[in-house]
């Protein structure tokens, strides 16, 4: 089990721009490929992106392409999501997770997760 811990979330204007961050807990933190997540009220927890264990490769929901920036720095146990252009259907409480493989968009495949940050974002 990866300890996570998210940070950055916040009331942002649509079209505006907000950073999320991730701090796992946990010695082997490049052992892990990493996503994240999203769940509005009355919605299902969605994926958002993935990032590979060594931060080469990433995968997108369509939605966020073009908008949204996974990264990850496996020297500081991290990962990151760079938001820009938010619309108001991004409002969400946003969740990082980790899985042992990558590739994967659904929740179920994530063992570890964190406590979630909120992002709203007003029209």
């Amino acid at each position: 089990q990866v300890q996570l811990v998210e940070s950055g979330g916040g009331l942002v204007q649509a079209g505006g721009s907000l950073g999320l961050s991730c701090a796992a807990s946990t010695t082997t933190f490049s052992a892990y490929a990493m996503g994240w997540f999203r769940q509005a009220p009355g919605k299902e927890r969605e994926f958002v992106a993935t990032i590979s264990k060594s931060g080469r490769s990433t995968i997108y929901r369509d939605s966020v392409k073009g908008r949204f920036t996974i990264s990850r720095d496996n020297a500081k146990n991290a990962v990151y999501l760079q938001m820009t252009s938010l619309k108001p259907e991004d409002t969400a409480v946003y969740y990082c997770a980790a899985s042992l493989n990558y590739a994967l968009t659904a929740p179920f495949n994530y063992k570890s997760w964190g406590q979630g940050t909120q992002v709203t974002v007003s029209s």
